[in-house]
């Protein structure tokens, strides 16, 4: 994934971070001043399901990750409405558990982020990879395109821990021909990038810069998964 910076230092690529997401600010406002609603019954519906990174956890409303996103679409041309089915400290068995009501919403796509907390946790990563695996076969049967979203195992719980967990998100993505985002943290920790300019002062959510950052290196993904909606 590709981090986009106006210039490779830290400080300036914050900088950056904060006027871009001004500036979707300001698409946000111009589309709903021209009347256009994002209700409105052709826009299409994709569902966000995931934990706390995904809710906005430590944010104000708006400077989230399912907002920043819809934002970033709209100010590309795509007529989208994000759905926030985050829950912050939900597991793999959390998501799974609650899919009839995430469905209810009735969503043309999902985006799958969930796996963090399993990882805090030190949950096996069979019961993560078994999880993620029911809430993709479910989709498929549903018809509905899917983006799976990953984050990277540390080595606290030894090499094959970090092997199981880091090798099931490429592995499902590819068995449910899922689209796929292996590392949501990538741009957070790209060359260049301060950590503490782009998180929060606990050291794992990302603040406002740094969820635009994220949002950035996804969106086009998202497009993808936007294109296969029409498909």
């Amino acid at each position: 994934m590709k981090t986009i910076l106006c210039n490779a230092s830290g400080r300036y690529g914050v900088a950056c971070a904060y006027s871009k997401l001004r500036g979707l600010a300001a698409a946000v406002l111009f589309t709903a001043l021209a009347g256009v609603s994002v209700a409105d019954a052709e826009t299409l519906r994709i569902t966000a399901l995931g934990d706390s990174l995904t809710q906005g956890y430590g944010l104000v409303q708006g400077e989230g990750l399912v907002p920043q996103l819809e934002a970033w679409l709209r100010a590309r041309g795509h007529d989208v409405s994000v759905i926030n089915a985050g829950v912050s400290g939900d597991t793999t068995t959390g998501g799974r558990a609650r899919l009839d009501w995430t469905l209810a919403d009735n969503p043309d796509a999902v985006i799958v982020a969930l796996g963090g907390n399993d990882l805090l946790r030190g949950i096996d990563p069979a019961l993560s990879r078994a999880n993620l695996d029911a809430i993709l076969t479910r989709l498929d049967d549903e018809g509905l395109p899917a983006l799976l979203v990953g984050l990277p195992a540390p080595g606290n719980y030894g090499a094959a821990y970090q092997q199981a967990f880091s090798a099931m998100y490429p592995e499902l993505a590819e068995a449910h021909d899922a689209l796929l985002v292996a590392n949501m943290m990538a741009p957070l920790t790209a060359e260049g990038i301060e950590p503490r300019a782009v998180m929060q002062g606990d050291m794992i959510h990302p603040n406002p810069a740094g969820v635009l950052l994220v949002v950035e290196a996804m969106g086009p993904a998202v497009e993808e998964l936007i294109a296969r909606v029409a498909e």
